[in-house]
């Protein structure tokens, strides 16, 4: 036989294996993901109890709408010890209003929430991508970037941090009577799970309050009751 024909059919034979592999492993995989979630449930369950459910199976009462980035890195965990009836939750990509009005619009008017917490995130991937070239991604994917306004090529760091702001200059102008009248704050923050701002690993930084990114004003709000 052909030395040629030889090695195709054994390229082919290692492919056919290497896709039966794959066909036989990703079942697999998924059993795992949904038996890790299906215990992950059982576990708090039997943690929390059912008097923890009681207490908001006929009604929410969160005291925060926030709305942060979809990275998978960021959880709610990080930020508030017992998130269940106390944060009401918006995620999309680049932590923003745009494309997620509806739902803020639900957190502050009917759910009457005194706080709007905008969080962006250290090494953002939405961010990154509006600073550069995202003609290529999918058109659903562009829609959402295009309404991040960046530096483009500016430093990463900073540009999460320009978005959280410009995020939270666009809530005053959607929610400027609320805020006048002393029934909603504006917070801006960055979580930081890589040390980026030298404030140590996992820390929420507030950097905007009500449009004032003042360090000093915002360090005041931020510390602790005597």
């Amino acid at each position: 036989m052909n030395k040629r024909l030889v090695t195709a059919a054994g390229c082919l034979l290692f492919l056919a294996a290497g896709l039966t592999a794959w066909a036989q492993s990703e079942p697999a995989q998924v059993k795992d993901i949904v038996q890790h979630v299906l215990a992950s449930n059982e576990a708090y369950m039997k943690a929390q109890g059912p008097t923890h459910f009681k207490a908001f199976a006929e009604a929410q009462h969160p005291r925060i709408t926030v709305v942060a980035c979809s990275d998978s890195r960021v959880q709610m965990q990080a930020f508030d010890a017992s998130p269940d009836n106390d944060l009401f939750v918006i995620r999309d990509i680049g932590n923003q209003l745009a494309t997620c009005e509806g739902s803020v619009d639900y957190g502050v008017h009917h759910l009457h929430t005194p706080v709007l917490l905008i969080i962006g995130h250290v090494r953002c991937g939405a961010v990154q991508a509006a600073m550069g070239d995202y003609s290529k991604e999918p058109p659903s994917i562009k829609r959402e970037l295009d309404t991040l306004t960046l530096k483009k090529g500016g430093d990463w760091l900073e540009e999460v941090k320009a978005n959280v702001n410009a995020q939270v200059k666009a809530a005053l102008a959607k929610f400027a009577r609320e805020v006048k009248e002393g029934k909603l704050t504006i917070l801006g923050a960055v979580y930081d799970f890589a040390d980026d701002l030298k404030q140590g690993s996992g820390r929420l930084v507030l950097i905007n309050v009500n449009g004032d990114t003042d360090p000093a004003k915002v360090k005041a709000l931020a510390a602790p009751k005597k």
